[in-house]
């Protein structure tokens, strides 16, 4: 299927391949999909993605993270933290993300996200192209995520070192509606990994349980 962009050129036409999801589900056991891991800085969003990665592994399921911090080194190093370098930062990570999901890859992206706008506009692409997307809330009190502060990046943005900074210059925009909603101050690492499997398995993106 097409994976169909709003930026989409004229006169480009999508090249299709003789392998299509079903070949790669079958082969790989279990189907693609984008698990998109939103919330503020030290909520916990990289820590659960690194967890979940790494269980994933373990049963045999193919999975790859995609990190805010790491896609800035190349991908998207040209861009800063503005309101529009942001809109773009998500933009691009949503076009990469739906593309390896549609390899068959359990991709999690682990992003602050802080516009709704931004984030349904990469819910709608891969529902468009019928790719699975999932966005995931991780939800923590301000002051929470603030007293972790595992980078120093409150601590300098407070003291005017770090501007635009998401929480204390610029809004956060929880989600209305998140396929799943984990409080990282309330729940174990390992508690929130199980929730986010047996979600999974109860939308047919993993089998039933184990390898399949």
């Amino acid at each position: 299927m097409i994976l169909l962009s709003e930026h989409q050129p004229k006169d480009v036409v999508w090249q299709h391949g003789s392998v299509d999801r079903e070949d790669r589900a079958g082969r790989l056991g279990h189907r693609g999909a984008t698990l998109w891991f939103t919330g503020l800085s030290g909520s916990g969003k990289s820590t659960v993605a690194v967890a979940l990665e790494s269980t994933l592994h373990a049963l045999g399921h193919h999975a790859y993270r995609l990190d805010g911090d790491n896609l800035r080194y190349g991908l998207n190093a040209d861009l800063g933290f503005s309101q529009e370098d942001r809109a773009e930062n998500v933009r691009r990570v949503g076009e990469v993300s739906a593309l390896f999901a549609d390899s068959g890859l359990l991709v999690l992206s682990s992003f602050i996200s802080p516009e709704r706008v931004d984030r349904e506009r990469v819910r709608n692409l891969h529902l468009k192209s019928g790719v699975p997307f999932f966005e995931i809330h991780i939800d923590v009190p301000l002051e929470v995520a603030e007293s972790r502060d595992p980078k120093g990046l409150y601590a300098k943005a407070r003291a005017g070192e770090i501007p635009e900074f998401t929480g204390v210059h610029q809004p956060y925009e929880a989600p209305v509606s998140p396929e799943l909603r984990l409080p990282t101050s309330e729940l174990s690492i390992e508690r929130c990994v199980d929730r986010v499997l047996q979600m999974l398995r109860e939308q047919s993106v993993l089998p039933a349980s184990g390898m399949g």
